[in-house]
């Protein structure tokens, strides 16, 4: 097989809309209680990450709290006005493995009303807080294709303690359910000495060399295989607040390299093409999707 210029093909960027204090990692210290009288970064977070895409006539996807678009339904707005795409990140950010099947139901159909209505888009994606979706929780995507979701990027194709799923396919496919057909969009993957590295995004374009992420985007471009990058926007505010009482692992795997987020960014939109998945997969905003999935994977 030939390979592809991996500069002309279109890979995916993502972004997980959800501010500082929400993430799972932090849960222990920060209670859902606490998050209305924490001092908020997400508009401002945000705005950077918008700006940046701007510069670089880029596209993405949005995977937004229902919390999120309740209280800053004009941020939404903003994201929606300059061509991006909307999708939902659930409402609570609550990993799936802390949900039964009923409570994920109600998480993923909230969010998706919400969302729908506050940016006027009609939503098809989702993804799983911490990439939650893995072995065992296969069911969700029945849920999600019953709720009228059209694909899923929670999977990430690696082995960790927390999440993953190391037995999934690390390219765009199709899911075969009894609800119907799911489009899985997983995360971005390298293989180095006989293991699966990730190289999606977030920490790991924070932590790890660049190259990593480099290589993994030109391994997929090459196969003409786009590969999906994420980034939060609390990655882009090196001066977000502390929390305190943090133990050292939180810590470091949180704010380290904070500083090296949009550098690495700006790196990563000149080196290869983004786009959003409606963009890429031929999603109109105001209906149902007539495209063949097939069409646009690899065979």
């Amino acid at each position: 097989m030939s390979r592809a210029d991996p500069a002309t093909v279109p890979h995916l960027f993502s972004v997980d809309v959800e501010d500082y204090f929400q993430v799972v990692a932090l849960e222990p210290w920060v209670s859902r209680a606490q998050w209305d009288s924490l001092p908020s970064r997400i508009e401002a977070s945000l705005d950077r990450i918008l700006e940046l895409l701007t510069k670089h006539g880029t596209l993405a996807t949005f995977f937004t709290l229902g919390w999120i678009a309740q209280k800053y339904p004009g941020l939404v707005r903003r994201i929606v006005e300059v061509g991006h795409e909307v999708a939902s990140h659930g409402w609570w950010h609550r990993r799936i493995t802390t949900l039964s099947p009923d409570e994920f139901r109600q998480e993923v159909r909230e969010s998706k009303a919400t969302l729908e209505d506050v940016s006027g888009q009609r939503v098809y994606g989702y993804r799983a807080p911490s990439f939650s979706i893995g072995p065992g929780t296969e069911w969700a995507f029945d849920i999600l294709l019953e709720e009228g979701y059209r694909y899923d990027s929670s999977v990430f194709p690696i082995r960790r303690p927390d999440y993953g799923h190391p037995s999934s396919e690390t390219v765009p496919h199709l899911i075969n359910r009894p609800a119907g057909v799911l489009l899985e969009l997983p995360m971005a993957t390298t293989a180095w000495l006989g293991l699966r590295l990730p190289a999606a995004g977030g920490g790991y374009l924070r932590q790890l060399p660049y190259a990593l992420t480099e290589r993994a985007f030109r391994e997929h471009g090459e196969r003409g295989v786009s590969a999906m990058f994420y980034v939060h926007p609390w990655e882009v505010d090196p001066e977000q607040p502390r929390i305190p009482g943090l133990p050292w692992p939180t810590r470091l795997r949180h704010y380290r390299g904070l500083e090296r987020t949009l550098p690495r960014l700006e790196r990563l939109l000149q080196d290869f093409r983004f786009t959003s998945v409606a963009r890429r997969f031929g999603i109109r905003s105001s209906e149902e999707p007539d495209h063949p999935w097939a069409e646009y994977l690899p065979a």
